[in-house]
């Protein structure tokens, strides 16, 4: 007889998930986890420590640039960057906590330390095997880096050292424009640093609608960013005085160098599945590193799933949430399912950014006739109180239906703001069942409503 109904290896975000959604289920549940605390990658040197720094450094911005406005006169504060630090932590620790709190609350087994996959339906555990029916890889992923360029935590950085750097630099570079790039260059930015990004392609936040990286490119270099695009950074240098980035320029093939007292190497994440031990066990995998699943997250090996960054997909903690919850109920003889059609992303920088469904860009390749409803959170009474005025609501739907084939955000609270489009989305709305909705006024979300009224006779603020 099997130890466990379920074993989850990884305690992140799919990981505790899954095993928490299992053990409701009433599946005798363990998690496998080596850190000293739960939550993975997204609770201990993530998602939420990011948050805590911006959040920490969009209140010094405000104090700057928006106190004096509003009649709040005094000195401006001085940064404590230990204190801000210790913040920080004190935010991840309660989160990581909780966890431990649910695990305990639904009678979880936590497995403590690292785990592999000898044989088919076991798990070992430094000297123990445990013996499951199910098994669910939820390992993540790592930072992804670049030839010539060497990571060392304290000069050049992946995300992790960019959260704990010892000083805060007078200048960085960040090589990648994506999220993770951004929004530590935001809390640096903030804190007075001079950033400068250098980026491969020719525009930032690759895959997202045009209209929104033009506006996010604009407001984020009155911020003080500084843009390098269409750049391939060849090698990077330390020495006593920080880091020299050397890159080649695209369009002439010319090569240039910058100087900088710390690099931060955000051009992405890849699978982290190393030391389970799968190409011994016959798992199959993809050229990228992922394991190969089927559509009810089954790997190769009878009673092995994967879910989060291990597989295919965008690499978001409430995807991986998503497929925890969906193969928990799989397992349990249910009917586990995620609509990736319906997977938000968001940049948590000021103003946010936020997205969902199809571009316009995609619908133009696909050849599908749309309409597009806009609205500036200029009109918006809520976003001028506040100084936050810039961007707007991008509402894309079907030409003929007036079903709702995507949203894209740029002004406050966009993280927010978007799940109103998702779920209007899941449950197959229309542009004008968000008109009709009735909208708390003041408030940003008014901004999403007017929006859907843009894609018929037209918005009443505009």
């Amino acid at each position: 007889m099997a130890d466990f109904d379920v074993i989850v290896i990884g305690g992140g975000p799919g990981g505790y998930v899954a095993a928490i959604h299992a053990a409701q289920l009433g599946l005798k549940t363990a998690c496998v986890e080596g850190r000293e605390t739960l939550g993975g990658t997204c609770l201990n040197i993530g998602c939420i420590p990011s948050k805590a720094l911006l959040n920490a450094t969009h209140h010094l911005h405000e104090v700057h640039e928006n106190f004096e406005k509003m009649g709040l006169m005094g000195g401006a504060p001085t940064v404590d960057w230990a204190k801000m630090q210790a913040y920080k932590q004190d935010v991840v620790n309660g989160n990581t906590k909780g966890i431990e709190f649910l695990f305990k609350k639904n009678k979880v087994t936590w497995l403590k330390g690292w785990g592999s996959i000898p044989a088919a339906g076991q798990v070992k555990v430094g000297d123990e095997v445990h013996t499951a029916k199910n098994i669910i890889i939820a390992t993540g992923s790592e930072p992804a880096s670049l030839p010539g360029v060497t990571v060392d935590e304290k000069v050049v950085v992946t995300s992790t050292g960019a959260l704990t750097l010892p000083t805060i630099p007078k200048s960085l570079v960040v090589i990648g424009a994506g999220v993770i790039g951004l929004e530590m260059g935001s809390v640096y930015a903030r804190l007075g640093t001079a950033v400068t990004v250098v980026e491969y392609l020719d525009a930032i936040t690759p895959g997202m609608d045009g209209e929104v990286v033009k506006s996010f490119q604009k407001i984020l270099t009155r911020q003080g960013f500084k843009f390098i695009l269409g750049a391939a950074v060849q090698k990077v240098e330390t020495g006593k005085a920080g880091a020299k980035v050397t890159y080649r320029l695209r369009k002439d093939d010319s090569e240039a160098v910058i100087e900088a007292d710390a690099v931060l190497v955000a051009t992405g994440r890849k699978p982290y599945t190393a030391g389970l031990g799968l190409e011994a066990l016959g798992v199959e995998m993809l050229p990228r590193g992922q394991i190969k699943t089927d559509d009810h997250f089954r790997t190769s090996v009878p009673g092995l799933y994967a879910i989060g960054d291990a597989i295919v997909g965008p690499m978001l903690a409430h995807k991986a949430e998503d497929e925890g919850m969906a193969v928990a109920e799989i397992i349990a003889g249910k009917h586990g399912h995620v609509n990736y059609d319906v997977i938000p992303g968001v940049i948590y920088t000021t103003p946010e950014v936020a997205s969902v469904g199809k571009t316009e860009e995609q619908l133009k390749e696909a050849g599908r006739a749309y309409k597009v409803g806009k609205f500036p959170f200029m009109g918006n009474a809520r976003a001028k109180a506040v100084f936050q005025a810039d961007g707007f609501v991008k509402l894309i739907v079907d030409a003929a239906t007036d079903r709702i084939l995507g949203c894209h955000i740029i002004g406050p609270g966009a993280g927010d703001l978007i799940h109103e489009v998702c779920v209007a989305m899941e449950f197959g709305a229309s542009a004008q069942d968000l008109a009709l909705t009735c909208h708390a006024h003041p408030t940003y979300s008014e901004a999403v409503r007017e929006a859907a009224l843009a894609c018929g006779l037209g918005a009443i603020h505009a």
